[in-house]
């Protein structure tokens, strides 16, 4: 049985939605947010205290893009991969990269200099700049994709790859820093949050922004 620590829309809900796609057997254990202060024994099973964090026998897994891409290959291949050899197999893997590495990292500030650290020490510039960060590279990289009319990113169809970048789509919505969007990149959030392994996993965190 697959175990994944989660909290409510953390990076964690990359595998949560990836595991709902593929119907597999898993057991989810909610935790409050930042848990390595809200629930201390966490750290005696994770001791960076990080969300998420998948236990699988004897893997131990704390990358929430490396998650969805062992989730999609650990039984071969399955509807969320695309095979070595494919013409889009480096793209799947970019892509999968780029939505933590490019487009959530910059949130992370914007998240911990809006919101997270106390009022004193707060940065509204360095929020704004990081938020700039991040428009200006889904402009250039997902808008630009997006813009050829295409519905998936790679393969013609929904893979891995779309839950790591539509994830990054979740979190800009819930700091506010989705205005500049342009029409593909709506559509494309659309077509993601629409999907029915979303709803289910939107439903069994049973909460917002990290609970």
């Amino acid at each position: 049985m697959l175990t994944l620590y989660h909290c409510a829309d953390a990076r964690s809900f990359r595998p949560l939605w990836a595991l709902e796609e593929l119907g597999l057997p898993y057991e989810l254990k909610l935790l409050p947010f930042p848990p390595r202060f809200r629930e201390p024994a966490y750290l005696e099973e994770n001791p960076l205290g990080t969300i998420p964090y998948l236990v699988d026998g004897a893997t131990r897994m704390t990358e929430s893009a490396a998650i969805v891409q062992y989730l999609a290959t650990r039984d071969g291949e399955t509807a969320l991969s695309v095979a070595p050899g494919d013409p889009d197999y480096g793209a799947w893997l970019n892509w999968l990269h780029h939505g933590e590495a490019t487009l959530t990292f910059p949130q992370t500030l914007v998240l911990r200099y809006r919101l997270l650290e106390p009022e004193e020490r707060r940065l509204p510039q360095a929020a704004d700049d990081y938020a700039r960060w991040f428009n200006v590279r889904l402009r250039e990289g997902l808008a630009r994709t997006l813009a050829d009319g295409r519905e998936w990113l790679v393969a013609g169809r929904f893979t891995g790859a779309d839950i790591s970048v539509a994830y990054a789509l979740l979190l800009a919505k819930t700091l506010r820093i989705d205005s500049d969007w342009a029409e593909p990149v709506r559509a494309y959030w659309d077509r993601c949050a629409a999907r029915p392994a979303f709803a289910r996993a939107k439903a069994v965190q049973k909460g917002g922004l990290f609970g």
